[in-house]
């Protein structure tokens, strides 16, 4: 909109309904946009935040090896140095030495050395074998691009219609899922066993209005 005193600017942004941002305050005049201020922070945190999700900080890894390492450790901690390559880590791989190991050092720089040729496909020497006190140590940089944070969430399992009517408190008997088959419920007193349910049934009782005779005792001879 060209350049203009401050007061106008500041009318001009109320009338549309926006704010007045100084964007770049060292130039000579000032420069100043007509903006929602608001939904700008929003937006400005928003791609912030997305941008951390998908980044990763580079990460300092150490390897210790021993002049007396044996082969199938030697190679372990090859392997697990190339799997710190393959996450875009930096790797230093220290060679300790004990006693008069030390009185021949050429070993561990030969150890390094070695090492650094099984890897160069994953990372690159930054920094040769160097002796400090009684250790030797060498950086290597990866060749692969470091990999985000961003987790892939896995979908839970999807349980049984039985699982899901469980009940997960004493508020109450568990009711069915829908769709779940009709399940008998217990009775209170316990289930009835096999012998209770072969035993026949009791005769129907006779209707109220049908007299039954009475025959009167007769007393024993002699009495």
């Amino acid at each position: 909109m060209g350049v203009m005193p401050t007061g106008h600017a500041l009318r001009l942004a109320q009338d549309r309904g926006y704010d007045l941002v100084e964007v770049a305050p060292m130039a000579v005049p000032p420069v100043a946009r007509l903006l929602d201020y608001g939904q700008f922070k929003y937006e400005q945190a928003r791609r912030e935040k997305e941008a951390r999700r998908h980044q990763r900080s580079v990460e300092f890894k150490e390897i210790r090896i021993a002049p007396k390492i044996g082969k199938g450790d030697f190679d372990t901690k090859v392997r697990r140095a190339i799997q710190f390559l393959e996450d875009g880590d930096r790797v230093k791989v220290t060679c300790r030495f004990r006693g008069r190991e030390v009185s021949h050092a050429y070993i561990g720089r030969d150890l390094l050395l070695r090492f650094g040729e099984l890897i160069k496909d994953h990372g690159t020497v930054e920094r040769p074998p160097v002796l400090e006190g009684k250790s030797m140590s060498m950086v290597v940089t990866s060749l692969h691009k470091p990999k985000s944070h961003e987790s892939t969430s896995r979908p839970e399992a999807d349980e049984s219609p039985v699982e899901r009517a469980a009940p997960t408190g004493t508020d109450g008997p568990a009711r069915p899922a829908a769709g779940a088959p009709p399940v008998a419920a217990a009775s209170p007193a316990g289930a009835a066993s096999a012998s209770e349910k072969a035993r026949p049934a009791a005769p129907a009782a006779k209707p109220a209005n049908v007299s039954e005779e009475r025959v009167p005792a007769t007393e024993p001879a002699g009495g």
